[in-house]
């Protein structure tokens, strides 16, 4: 990190560090709330997204940036939060972190309970061939770091969020969180974990998340988010892209939840704002959004059963692999294999970032789906917080991202990867054509 004056200018008033920050789902979140937030982040391509959108950014190795570099987290830093790399607890990976999972317990009480890291470290690497297991521990150790380390406070607010597949481990943090035993010296929190869907916050997709949030004692028992929208029906029978009208509309289900928001809700309501540059004509037919969505992934157990999705639906979850699934106007359109893909910003879109959020880099369909769905981090921030939920008024204001001139991105350029010798290694390597391994 460099230019003192340039950190004092981006990193004033700083509350939240994002670790694993991608290109900043969270961080778009706590924009649209009102708070500013920090992230590190390993991936260079996020790095580029995060430094065109304005996000103040380290390109660094989380464990190396405590273990090393701790000292450059600004001092009003009071919120932890961060998601880290899901691929070895995702159901669609090979699953080593499912099956780590009572291991990884026992990892965190021998970190809480005092035992020599170097040794807990050694075992860690002995754990398989996916060391992103151990990266789920990284947020304890950064909590245990700050009450460890003399002219810092202890965090007053942790949020975490992961697949499914780890709630059970946010559980036992949630435990000794509430305990104060051990290494935590007696600091005690406020504790709750959930399973939370995101179609039922607004987002237009279903995906399922594990999160925790803790805050230090004071402010009250933590409350279960409340949600907006009522759940998509997974089970639903057989049907096909010419049923799409005949699915149920927002004011065809009784109660005061909404419904789902669709993908052809969200991509037209996007298409139609002011100065957007979504090209969604190609999707609609006889000037209306109707499609229908094939996934990459089997369905069912069956590799071969693509599941599908109408535009009247929510998306199937976004993944890194979005950009393979195939989208048709019909069926006679799926029959002579004539279709087309969804394109960045509508797969951001479908992830609630704004229309014109700046992805920059390589591997953009993998930073799209790597992403915390920023109208969820609302909810989730907002709650852990302010104790409530967004506003409206907030909640629409999250469409739209502020433009951002060159002069700041090339500054948080300077903050992030000024002195490229300290980011993660050969991720500024020269080809020997003279440019640059990434943008």
């Amino acid at each position: 990190m460099n230019s003192p004056g340039t950190q004092a200018h981006h990193l004033d008033d700083v509350r939240i560090l994002d670790l694993f920050a991608g290109p900043g789902g969270l961080d778009v979140a706590a924009h649209f709330l009102g708070f500013k937030s920090i992230g590190i982040e390993l991936d260079r391509n996020a790095c580029e997204t995060r430094y065109a959108a304005g996000l103040p950014t380290i390109h660094a190795d989380v464990s190396v940036m405590r273990e090393t570099r701790f000292d450059e987290i600004p001092k009003s830093v009071d919120v932890l939060a961060g998601g880290p790399p899901c691929q070895s607890f995702s159901v669609a990976g090979k699953g080593a972190g499912r099956k780590a999972l009572e291991t990884v317990d026992e990892f965190i009480h021998r970190l809480v309970g005092g035992e020599d890291e170097a040794e807990i470290d050694k075992d860690l690497h002995s754990l398989g061939k996916d060391p992103r297991t151990a990266l789920v521990l990284e947020p304890l150790r950064w909590l245990l770091k700050a009450i460890e380390t003399e002219d810092r406070d202890p965090y007053k607010v942790i949020v975490l969020e992961q697949v499914p597949a780890v709630l059970p481990l946010w559980e036992v943090y949630a435990k000794l969180l509430r305990s104060g035993e051990g290494r935590l010296r007696g600091v005690k929190y406020e504790a709750e974990c959930w399973e939370l869907k995101t179609e039922q916050f607004g987002v237009p997709q279903t995906r399922t998340r594990a999160v925790l949030v803790a805050r230090r004692p004071g402010h009250g028992a933590i409350q279960p988010l409340e949600t907006t929208h009522l759940p998509f029906d997974l089970h639903r029978g057989k049907r096909n892209a010419a049923q799409a009208d005949m699915l149920p509309t927002e004011s065809a289900i009784p109660g005061p939840k909404q419904s789902w928001v669709s993908m052809a809700e969200a991509l037209d309501t996007a298409s139609k704002l002011e100065n957007s540059a979504m090209a969604t004509s190609r999707l609609r037919t006889g000037g209306k959004m109707k499609f229908f969505v094939v996934s990459n992934y089997g369905s069912g157990g069956d590799p071969k059963n693509r599941g599908r999705r109408l535009s009247s639906e929510p998306s199937f979850t976004v993944t890194g692999k979005i950009s393979r699934n195939k989208v048709y106007k019909s069926d006679a359109e799926y029959e002579a294999e004539k279709y087309d893909r969804f394109t960045i910003a509508e797969s951001g879109v479908l992830q609630t970032f704004p229309h014109n959020f700046p992805w920059s880099g390589n591997d953009r369909a993998q930073q799209v789906g790597n992403a915390v769905p920023p109208r969820l981090g609302m909810h989730v921030l907002s709650k852990a917080l302010r104790g409530d939920a967004p506003s409206d008024a907030e909640l629409e204001s999250a469409t739209t991202w502020p433009s951002v001139p060159q002069t700041t991105t090339d500054e948080l350029r300077d903050i992030g990867c000024g002195d490229q010798g300290r980011c993660p290694p050969d991720e500024h390597k020269v080809t020997r054509s003279g440019r640059k391994s990434a943008p």
